[in-house]
């Protein structure tokens, strides 16, 4: 099963951007993933990915925006590398691509490590250049995981500054660190990867962890809620859990119908809303209202039942 990650970069290379915004993240690809090499005196451009999906929009960008063929090649790695690696080879007209990237000075000739001014004083193409970034060197946890984590790594210091820069233009409260060999641009919160999502196009992946992390929340603040309503808050939640598989075991080997009025009241009750804290339950008791020990001792007399129970059929 593909990565969240991967799931991520899969629906950004099916994007149809304008012309424009596709050479500024065709540039954060080239700038980041690719490499010179010179070849019978003519520079040969060399952009390589572990994502086939990702080769192969480098490959569609170059012939939309220049009307050039590039080829497109897969290298096996050795034994211990589980993932091929995808190249996308431009000789023909490569210094054309580059300076019109501005990868490259026209006249210096010399590798531009930095985002281009035009490209930072344009939101749109300050999103698609983050996209193509994301692709070229981002990663993000699956918003299953205990922790929120969205990263894009660069090789260079001011590149990653403005990578920083722009998704911090976005409210994105992104951060620096350095690591081995580069540096990383990253954001921790839950709601800003979600919002990174949605400014790079990824409606699709964002919706996605809109769901899981909101299904998150809920649980949590649930076990929080479960667990500060108890008698004694040293107990886990683990506690109001067996609570509740006690009551569906009775329901399913005895029937409530079968229980004490009193008891059949409080099991259905609590068997409909498993999220209600005890004064919550309390309140709501159709018999009239109790107080919270009153709840307390019925629910463990359910307990007590269903212990009794599972022991007779041993």
């Amino acid at each position: 099963m593909a990565s969240y990650a991967s799931q991520v970069k899969k629906e950004l290379t099916s994007l149809e951007v304008h012309p424009e915004h596709a050479r500024a993240e065709l540039a954060a690809l080239i700038r980041m993933n690719g490499s010179l090499d010179l070849v019978d005196h003519r520079f040969l451009l060399v952009v390589q990915t572990e994502n086939p999906a990702i080769a192969r929009r480098i490959y569609s960008l170059i012939r939309q925006l220049y009307k050039i063929e590039a080829s497109l090649s897969v290298q096996r790695k050795m034994k211990l590398k589980k993932n091929n690696l995808y190249l996308v080879r431009l000789l023909q007209h490569s210094e054309r691509v580059l300076k019109d990237l501005e990868i490259i000075d026209g006249q210096s000739w010399l590798i531009q490590t930095a985002v281009p001014e035009k490209i930072m004083t344009s939101e749109q193409r300050m999103r698609s250049y983050l996209r193509g970034a994301f692709l070229a060197g981002g990663s993000v946890n699956s918003p299953e995981k205990s922790r929120y984590h969205l990263e894009i790594y660069s090789l260079h210091e001011n590149h990653n500054d403005q990578v920083v820069e722009m998704l911090n233009h976005f409210g994105l409260h992104a951060k620096s660190t350095v690591r081995r060999n580069g540096y990383v641009a990253y954001i921790k919160e839950a709601e800003k990867i979600s919002d990174f999502l949605q400014v790079v196009g990824a409606t699709k992946a964002m919706l996605s962890f809109e769901d899981v992390r909101i299904v998150r929340d809920m649980r949590n603040s649930v076990n929080r809620l479960v667990n500060c309503e108890t008698a004694n808050l040293n107990k886990t939640i683990d506690a109001a859990t067996r609570q509740l598989e006690n009551i569906e075991y009775l329901r399913h080997y005895v029937g409530f119908e079968n229980l004490p009025p009193k008891l059949q009241e409080i099991a259905q009750l609590r068997f409909e809303n498993p999220e209600m804290s005890l004064k919550e339950l309390a309140e709501i008791v159709p018999s009239g209202p109790i107080s919270k020990s009153g709840i307390n001792h019925r629910l463990r007399k359910l307990t007590q039942l269903a212990e009794q129970k599972r022991k007779e059929t041993v």
